[in-house]
């Protein structure tokens, strides 16, 4: 009988616990001999595996995944391991796509796309450094964590306001993943690794260059968004905010942090403008700066003022029963609707008016469910209701554009009489908690 134990990935798990085990026993241990196991057959055949499950568009040498399968994922895993084993596996450029910021169309942010074999390396190099670097990482921090995720953070922050933290340092650094110092990334990741080859070969990936169009650069600075090793590199560079503050800084105010986004909840005003001088002096010795214009103190405890975070609005509302007791509520932000508003349009546009039906509610179930994932947490119920509205008023005119009549009045008939509204998901009924309990809600 085949034990758990001779299961591929157990290997690779055993392996991580030794490594987490080994830096938590001694903070100060710099490891070495790791890059063997980077160019480990089961661990490039599990970076494949997760590069594959996320997908993602080619990179400079338009390889996909569905080519490399075509091929032989064995032959392309063969050909990655001798080439990290002889030294001889060089990264290439990424290629750069500007994509629009989130609520603001108008600007473009600027996105890193790898190679699909150059993505399984950089996961490869995650699977066996990240547990080094784990041990080291404070509760503070919540995003790209192994067991740890947004609402975990959302609930950290709902915590501290409850405790009559509501002063709120909601700060912003400018242009992080682009500020991204190598050298000083280089220098984080020595305090625990001194495998050369392994340093040599995340400094490869940093400085392998950007292809813009037809333009090539070689920024000293700045970690592409979109490659799996890039979270983490920011991790272990913010990993130095976190210890600073829980050593120096904690009597301010709590601090929550996901990945660049980052909140201090601090007792006092004063307590809040102290914090956030201390955020910006420690953000300076890491090279990196607060942005002046999106980083703002708010005074909650009022529920006159709110602040965005992880894409919820954060405000103290009025509980129904006891009108004069305030407490945290959050739900989806301004922003976080005109994103889903915008994302419905594109999927019920005129351009769809000949994919079939299902296709369709199919394309928007899937949004909607990630959606209904994500902001089901807090109290998001009249939220939910206005986008189930919307989507069906979508529906309802894409229909009637289909039979060539005007309004949304023949499409609604059409969605009415299917007696499910032709099987699209309800967002209301599917808050986890908070529901439309408050005063604050009504208003949203």
């Amino acid at each position: 009988m085949t034990t758990r134990s001779n299961h591929p990935l157990d290997s690779i798990r055993a392996l991580q616990h030794k490594l987490y085990r080994a830096a938590k026993r001694s903070p100060n241990r710099h490891f070495h001999a790791l890059y063997d196991r980077v160019h480990r057959r089961d661990i490039l055949r599990r970076a494949w595996l997760e590069v594959r499950a996320n997908q993602g568009a080619p990179g400079i040498d338009a390889i996909t995944i569905a080519d490399i399968e075509v091929a032989g994922v064995e032959a392309f895993l063969a050909e990655l391991e001798a080439a990290l084993r002889s030294s001889s596996y060089r990264p290439q450029p990424v290629r750069r796509v500007w994509i629009p910021k989130p609520g603001r169309p108008e600007k473009l942010r600027p996105l890193g796309i790898a190679n699909v074999r150059d993505r399984v390396v950089q996961q490869a190099l995650k699977i066996v450094i990240e547990p080094i670097f784990e041990a080291d990482f404070l509760p503070c921090s919540y995003g790209f964590r192994p067991r740890r995720d947004a609402h975990q953070a959302l609930q950290a922050m709902r915590d501290a306001v409850r405790t009559r933290r509501t002063w709120v340092v909601d700060a912003d650094i400018e242009s992080f993943f682009d500020r991204l110092g190598h050298n000083h990334i280089l220098e984080c990741l020595r305090e625990r690794i001194c495998d050369r080859k392994v340093l040599g070969l995340i400094r490869a990936i940093l400085s392998a260059g950007i292809l813009d169009g037809g333009t090539l650069s070689n920024p000293t600075e700045g970690s592409p968004q979109g490659g799996p090793l890039s979270p983490l590199l920011a991790n272990v560079v913010l990993n130095k905010l976190d210890q600073a503050w829980t050593a120096e800084h904690r009597s301010l105010g709590e601090l929550v942090r996901y990945a660049d986004d980052l909140c201090v909840c601090c007792p006092t005003e004063a307590k809040a403008e102290a914090a956030r001088t201390a955020l910006a002096n420690i953000l300076e010795g890491l090279g990196l700066e607060l942005s002046n214009t999106k980083t703002q103190i708010v005074g909650v405890a009022g529920g006159n003022e709110g602040y965005d975070f992880l894409g919820f609005q954060h405000r103290m509302v009025p509980s129904r029963r006891r009108p004069s007791f305030r407490y945290p509520a959050c739900w989806p932000s301004a922003k976080a609707m005109l994103r889903a508003r915008s994302r419905i349009r594109e999927l019920t546009g005129r351009d769809r008016r000949h994919v079939p039906t299902h296709t369709v509610v199919g394309d928007l179930n899937r949004f909607l469910g990630g959606w209904r994932e994500y902001y089901s947490y807090g109290n998001s119920s009249r939220c939910f209701a206005k986008l189930d509205h919307y989507v069906v008023e979508c529906m309802a005119l894409l229909l009637s554009k289909r039979h060539g009549r005007r309004g949304r009045g023949h499409g609604m008939k059409l969605i009415v009489v299917s007696g499910n509204r032709l099987g699209l998901v309800r967002l209301v009924g599917n808050v986890r908690f908070g529901g439309a309990k408050t005063v604050g809600e009504g208003r949203r």
